[in-house]
């Protein structure tokens, strides 16, 4: 990601409306399947940029973030987190079994993630025997923007090739769904047409304050939907998997032997 990038995330995305809604949509799904176990659970942000998940995940237990730069993880440090790692979500610096819910948001897509197959069986490898993982990418390649140039997107996903790689990492898929529905025309729209104009720049801008309220109540109203039922097409695709008891040996050998103590040891910076 260029690191512009990072200081614009960093302003906006406590009030922007795609970081609330999104967050809301995932929150939304993570209510409506998990235990109700907040404020006891150990949990990852896998990628966790500048931090503004890891403040909304603080409610369901003790939290840990890593991410491949240093930069975002001084804008995390600057909110006042700890617990972070400086890694990529593809070697991940922790022993099996560690935490019992994992989130990854926008992350395996990026150019600096060479594997997605790997990085799933890691983020498995990690979780405890039933704990879960909640994943979301960008949509349809087709939607290829100026903005994913500029955030370095290799790849956008269908809900297809999402279910290949949890599956293929031994994990139940219990929800996939697509999600940032209401708006997929109008940006569908926007994006193709800027295609003939527009060079590599980022779509984190600031809105004057009635659209950013009327795009954050669009997105409510799909998280009251996905509570219960699926989305058939998307912005965004979304997986909520679980991890099977009996993966746990599977894993390590499939890693080679990589869960070990003396290699998985955290390389805490924060």
């Amino acid at each position: 990601m260029n690191p512009e990038e990072y200081a614009n995330i960093y302003k906006s995305e406590d009030h922007h409306w795609w970081y609330r809604g999104m967050w809301g949509i995932s929150a939304a799904l993570l209510e409506r399947h998990l235990p109700r176990a907040w404020g006891g659970w150990r949990v990852l942000d896998a990628g966790c940029g500048t931090g503004g998940v890891l403040s909304r995940l603080a409610s369901y237990g003790r939290t840990a973030g890593v991410d491949a730069s240093p930069l975002a993880l001084g804008f995390a440090r600057c909110r006042g987190h700890r617990g972070l790692a400086q890694a990529t979500v593809e070697a991940l610096p922790f022993r099996d079994e560690s935490f019992d819910l994992v989130v990854s948001f926008d992350v395996l897509q990026h150019q600096s993630i060479a594997d997605e197959a790997r990085a799933l069986s890691e983020l498995a490898r990690v979780l405890r025997p039933r704990g879960w993982l909640l994943l979301r990418l960008p949509a349809y390649g087709w939607l290829g923007s100026a903005h994913d140039a500029f955030v370095h997107t290799r790849h956008r996903y269908v809900a297809g090739e999402v279910r290949q790689f949890v599956k293929g990492a031994g994990l139940w898929l219990r929800r996939l769904t697509y999600a940032n529905t209401l708006l997929f025309g109008p940006i569908a729209v926007r994006r193709l047409a800027g295609r003939l104009f527009d060079d590599a720049r980022s779509d984190v801008a600031a809105l004057p304050a009635p659209l950013n309220a009327l795009l954050r109540a669009l997105l409510a109203a799909e998280a009251a939907w996905l509570r219960e039922r699926d989305l058939p097409f998307g912005l965004t695709v979304i997986a909520l998997a679980q991890k099977k008891p009996s993966v746990i040996s599977h894993q390590r050998s499939a890693v080679g032997g990589r869960g070990s103590a003396r290699s998985r040891q955290p390389s805490a910076v924060g």
